[in-house]
C-alpha cells in the first residue's frame, strides 16, 4: 500500500542536508543557479510524507530527535529514499536507524507497533525487507516459552496484578511471575491486516508451532473481524437469516472475501480445526453469501470430521428463497456423503461395533457408529417438519451403512417422530418408511414401546413381537445350560477344596441367576398374553373384512389356531401352535427382510 505525499520545501543553507543525502544534493545542485541565489525544491513521493522529512531535516541540522516504534519505520525507509548512507557523513541516518531497528526487535510490543506502522510505507518497507523482519521477530517470540524471557507481551503499562503488584512498561516488578498461556499472542496479533496476518501464522508454523495453536490464533481473529460468526443462528432463537437478507454494503462484501480468504488459511490435517468452529463458518458463509467453492471446501473439511460434531452444531437453518423446510437437509447430506467416502477408503473403520460396546460409552464407539447416533438424533430433531418429504427423511436415513447401527433404538425412534408429525400417509408409505428399521436390533425398551406403537404397521407389530419372543426364549435356554453346566461340574466328592469366600460368592451369583431366569420367564408369559390378544383383535377384524384372510394365509394363521379355548381343547400334537405359527413368520422375514433392513 503506498502513500503519496506532495511537500514544498524552501530550503535554506542547503550544504547541511546535502552533505548527509546523496538525493538532496543532485537536486540541489540542479536547482540552485550561479547567481547563488535560494532555489526551490518538490520533493515528491518521499516516505512518511511532510511530518517524516521535517525528522529528517532536523537530524541534518543536528537537532537531538526521538526515535520510536511509531517513527521508526517511516524515518528508515526515507533516509533509504533519500540515500542518506555512510558515505556521506559518519552516524548517518541509516545507521541510526539499523541501531534502534534491532532494539526494536528485541521488544514485543514495539515490533508489533513497528509491524502495523510499515502499513503506511508498506512499498518501501518491504523492500528493504522491514516487513519480513517484524514477523521474523515476532514469530520467534510467539514460538518461545514467554516464562523465559523479559519482553513486554501484552496489555497495559501500568496494571495492577491481583496481588497489588504493579506492571510499569509491561514488565512485573513482582518477584513471583504470573502465569501465562499458550495463547497469550492471540489478541494482540488480531488487530494486525489480514494480509500481515497471513503472513504471520506462515511464519509461526515454519517456526515449529504446533498447529492447534496456529488454528487457535486464525479462531480468534476471525470472531474478533467476523460479527456473525458469534451470532447464534438457529430456529429456537428467531434469529436466522430470512430469504431478502442479500449482501448489499460493501463492509458484508469485505467479510465476505475476509471469511473465503480465512478458509483458505485453514490447514489440511484431519481434526486440527474444530468440527464446531467449521460449523459456525459454514453457516456465517451461507449467510454471507460466499462463493460456492467456499461452501463446498467446508463441507469437505467437516465431512472429514463428522464424528467430533455435536447435535446443536449440524442444526443449520435453511437459507435461501425457496425454502421448503425449516433446516438444511441437503447440507447435512452432502457432509454426511463425504464422511462415508471417506470413511470407505479407511479399512480400520469397518468394524462392527458390539451392544455391550455400544452401552459402556462413546470412547469404544467407532467414527462410523458415532455418526450413525449422531444422523438418528438428528432425523428425530428434523423429525416433526411437516415439509420434510419422505424421501428426503428416507435418503439421509438409509445412507448410513447396516453395521453402523448396533441397535436400532435412535432410527426407530426418528420414524415414531415422522409418522406422528405425519398421519396422512399412506399405508404403503408407512411400510416403506419402516424399512430403514431393523426389527431384530431393537432393544427390549425398543421392542416393547413398538409392540404396543398404533402408528407402525401390523405387519411390523407382528416381527417385533416374534422376535421378541424368540429372543427371550434363547436367553432363557443359554441360562438353563449355564446352570446344568455349573450344578455337573460341582463333585462333593473330589478333591478340591474351596475357601468360605468362593462359596459364598457362587451362591450370590447362582441365586442371580435363578431370579433372572424368573424375570424372562414372567416377560415370556406376558408376550404370550399380548400376542394372544393381538390373535383375537385379528379374528374380530377377519369377522368384518374378508381381504383379510389373504394376511393370515401369508403369516400362517388359522381360525383354529387364533381361538384359545381351541387351542386349549386340541391334541398335544396341535399345542406346538407357536412354533408352528412362527415358521410362515420366519418365511415372512426372509421374504420381506429387505424390506424391513434396507
Amino acid at each position: 500500500m503506498g502513500f503519496r505525499v506532495m511537500s514544498l520545501w524552501k530550503l535554506e543553507k542547503c550544504h547541511f542536508i546535502s552533505t548527509r543525502s546523496i538525493v538532496l544534493e543532485d537536486l540541489i545542485g540542479q536547482c540552485c543557479g550561479e547567481d547563488g541565489k535560494r532555489c526551490l525544491l518538490r520533493l515528491d513521493d518521499i516516505p512518511g510524507g511532510a511530518k517524516t522529512f521535517l525528522l529528517v531535516a532536523k537530524f541534518c541540522y543536528g537537532v537531538k530527535i526521538e526515535l520510536s516504534a511509531l517513527n521508526i519505520v517511516s524515518l528508515r525507509c526515507a533516509a533509504e529514499y533519500l540515500q542518506m548512507s555512510e558515505d556521506h557523513g559518519e552516524g548517518n541516518l541509516i545507521t541510526q536507524t539499523e541501531i534502534f531497528l534491532n532494539e526494536i526487535f528485541g521488544n514485543w510490543r514495539d515490533s508489533l507497533k513497528a509491524l502495523e506502522t510499515c502499513e503506511e510505507v508498506f512499498s518501501h518497507a518491504e523492500e528493504i525487507h522491514i516487513v519480513s523482519r517484524c514477523i521474523n521477530s515476532l514469530a520467534m517470540k510467539a514460538c518461545a516459552d514467554p516464562s523465559l524471557f523479559s519482553w513486554p507481551m501484552s496489555g497495559c503499562e501500568n496494571v495492577k496484578s491481583p496481588e497489588g503488584t504493579v506492571f510499569w512498561n509491561g514488565i512485573r516488578t513482582s518477584a513471583k511471575p504470573q502465569p501465562v498461556g499458550e495463547d497469550w499472542w492471540y489478541d494482540d496479533v488480531s488487530f494486525l491486516s489480514l494480509p500481515l496476518f497471513k503472513r504471520l501464522l506462515l511464519a509461526v508454523g515454519s517456526n515449529g508451532m504446533k498447529l492447534e495453536k496456529v488454528v487457535g490464533s486464525l479462531m480468534y481473529y476471525a470472531r474478533r473481524h467476523l460479527p456473525l460468526l458469534g451470532r447464534q443462528s438457529s430456529i429456537e432463537s428467531g434469529n436466522h437469516a430470512t430469504p431478502g437478507s442479500t449482501i448489499s454494503t460493501a463492509a458484508d462484501a469485505d467479510q465476505r472475501n475476509l471469511l473465503e480468504e480465512l478458509v483458505e488459511l485453514l490447514p489440511d490435517q484431519k481434526g486440527v480445526t474444530p468440527s464446531k468452529f467449521l460449523l459456525r463458518l459454514l453457516r456465517t458463509a451461507m449467510i454471507l453469501h460466499a462463493s460456492p467453492s467456499c461452501r463446498e471446501n467446508l463441507e469437505k473439511r467437516i465431512g472429514s470430521q463428522l464424528d467430533q460434531a455435536a447435535l446443536e452444531d449440524i442444526m443449520i437453518p435453511n437459507i435461501g428463497y425457496s425454502i421448503e423446510t425449516l433446516y438444511d437437509i441437503d447440507c447435512v447430506q452432502r457432509i454426511l456423503d463425504h464422511f462415508l467416502l471417506v470413511d470407505r477408503d479407511d479399512p480400520s473403520s469397518n468394524y462392527i461395533a458390539e451392544e455391550g460396546q455400544l452401552m459402556a460409552g462413546s470412547h469404544s464407539l467407532t467414527p462410523t457408529t458415532m455418526v450413525a447416533n449422531l444422523i438418528d438424533n438428528y432425523l428425530a430433531e428434523v423429525a416433526p417438519d411437516v415439509n420434510l418429504k419422505l424421501t428426503k427423511f428416507r435418503s439421509l436415513a438409509a445412507v448410513i451403512p447396516d453395521y453402523a447401527r448396533p441397535l436400532d433404538d435412535g432410527i426407530y425412534r426418528a420414524i415414531d417422530i415422522y409418522l406422528k408429525a405425519h398421519p396422512w400417509l399412506t399405508d404403503s408409505e408407512r411400510e416403506q418408511l419402516c424399512r430403514l428399521m431393523n426389527c431384530q436390533k431393537l432393544s427390549l425398551e425398543a421392542s416393547t414401546h413398538a409392540a404396543q406403537n398404533e402408528r407402525l404397521p401390523l405387519r411390523v407389530i407382528v416381527q417385533v413381537l416374534f422376535f421378541e419372543q424368540l429372543r427371550l426364549r434363547t436367553s432363557i435356554a443359554g441360562w438353563f445350560f449355564v446352570s446344568d453346566n455349573l450344578e455337573s461340574s460341582q463333585n462333593p466328592s473330589g478333591n478340591l477344596a474351596f475357601t468360605r469366600n468362593d462359596v459364598h460368592s457362587q451362591a450370590v451369583a447362582t441365586q442371580d441367576r435363578i431370579i433372572a431366569v424368573d424375570e424372562m420367564k414372567e416377560r415370556v408369559s406376558e408376550l404370550e398374553k399380548e400376542c394372544l390378544n393381538m390373535k383375537e383383535e385379528i379374528e374380530n377384524i377377519v369377522k368384518t373384512k374378508g381381504s383379510w384372510n389373504i394376511f393370515f394365509r401369508r403369516f400362517g394363521f388359522s381360525k383354529s389356531k387364533l381361538k384359545p379355548n381351541e387351542a386349549k381343547a386340541s391334541k398335544p400334537k396341535n399345542s406346538r401352535g407357536s412354533p408352528t405359527s412362527s415358521a410362515p413368520l420366519l418365511n415372512g422375514k426372509k421374504n420381506h427382510s429387505g424390506e424391513l433392513g434396507d
